[in-house]
């Protein structure tokens, strides 16, 4: 009786554990058999949940929520946790402001990190329309770390310095690891070699290429890095034509003005220089406002070299006299080292720079101070001068 009741226990428990996976390609067929002629019993989309009844060789049988089941290849699906990755991705950029509006320009793997080796879940279509929340850089080929050395025969345990050595190596990224290797691991050969060209200076090691990723967010809410020269902004081409051949980052809708009975939007556009593993997000801001008489976008505001970080936050402000006015926020690294937000505002065509309540209280103990000065100047020119006498007559 007792071995029936944990038998019965144990059936329990394995019931209880299901095993979920879910569908990583555009849409695949369940077949009723793993082999190459089969029926096909029905269809999964990308992100479908399926519960894993039996594995096979390169194949699972699945069951779907609806209940269908079927084979599906092993490589068309990731395991649960790649899944609860990108839900904690989507939750940690559920506030990031939307930094631009974008198209893809092919059907795009949302990877889970900036990098094409990432594991992915969704997939996007062609044409199809995100949000973009972010930027990153990373390297396109990194080098994959050397294979471990078998231990010699009859070794059973490494020794003081070799221990400490491989425990090194091991906390090290892959691409730091194999570039160490490369360096610090020698050949008998190459040594012999560095002795014959002993004094010579050694080529530097090729520059890694870089590339950069978008973090996006799409319609249905999922969120997940796709290479940046894969999307297209959907900036208006008579604010995009000022571009003058650098790569705009991120824009954004500052606020409308009426022309003709029409709200018409006015823009600030963040640009970079055409190229893909620049450090910063941005070095350039312009605000581009409407000329309603032209009929026309005109650059109200420029500035260059800067190095900016997203998020850009956008908003409104009273300023009392002025009224309620556009803002803007950016992040820019400072002299220091610092990075600052520095906020922005546009009364009409103008912008201005909001001083922070600190930099407030400096300018106008800045401007009294040379009140003052100008103040003890005059006196003491007064002072200075000779008075004069009525004469007698």
């Amino acid at each position: 009786m007792l071995g029936l009741a944990f038998g019965a226990a144990c059936k329990r428990e394995g019931i209880a554990r299901h095993e979920y996976m879910y569908v990583s390609v555009q849409e695949t067929s369940l077949r009723d058999r793993v082999a190459t002629m089969y029926n096909k019993l029905g269809t999964v989309q990308n992100g479908d949940r399926v519960e894993v009844l039996e594995k096979q060789r390169r194949f699972v049988r699945v069951r779907t929520d609806a209940g269908q089941e079927g084979w599906i290849e092993e490589r068309s699906l990731v395991p649960q946790d790649i899944y609860d990755a990108f839900q904690k991705l989507a939750q940690e950029n559920s506030n990031t402001p939307i930094q631009a509006k974008g198209t893809t320009r092919a059907e795009l793997n949302m990877h889970i990190q900036p990098s094409r080796e990432a594991e992915h879940l969704y997939q996007l279509k062609d044409g199809e329309k995100i949000d973009v929340l972010r930027r990153a850089t990373a390297e396109k080929n990194p080098p994959k770390p050397p294979p471990s050395r078998s231990p010699a025969k009859g070794s059973t345990q490494k020794t003081g310095a070799a221990a400490k050595t491989g425990s090194t190596q091991s906390a090290m990224p892959a691409n730091a690891a194999a570039r160490n290797a490369a360096q610090a691991a020698p050949s008998a050969t190459s040594t012999t070699a560095s002795t014959e060209t002993a004094g010579k200076e050694q080529p530097p090691l090729p520059k890694p290429i870089m590339e950069d990723w978008y973090l996006v967010r799409t319609s249905s809410g999922h969120v997940g890095w796709v290479l940046l020269r894969m999307v297209d902004l959907d900036v208006p081409l008579d604010v995009a034509q000022y571009a003058e051949g650098q790569r705009i980052i991120g824009y954004f809708v500052l606020n409308n003005v009426d022309e003709d009975g029409k709200p018409v939007p006015q823009y600030l556009v963040l640009l970079n220089e055409p190229k893909d593993g620049l450090p910063y997000d941005y070095n350039q801001i312009r605000v581009f406002t409407r000329n309603r008489a032209k009929h026309r976008y005109e650059t109200a505001y420029r500035e260059h070299n800067l190095e900016g970080y997203l998020p850009v936050k956008v908003g409104h402000q009273d300023f009392g006299k002025e009224g309620d006015l556009p803002t803007f926020t950016i992040r820019e690294k400072i002299d220091n080292g610092q990075i600052v937000e520095e906020t922005y505002k546009l009364n009409g065509p103008i912008v201005h720079r909001v001083l922070t309540p600190d930099e407030e209280a400096a300018e106008k103990a800045k401007h009294e101070a040379a009140l003052a000065a100008r103040m003890k100047e005059l006196s003491a020119k007064h002072a200075g001068q000779p008075s004069h006498k009525h004469k007698q007559h």
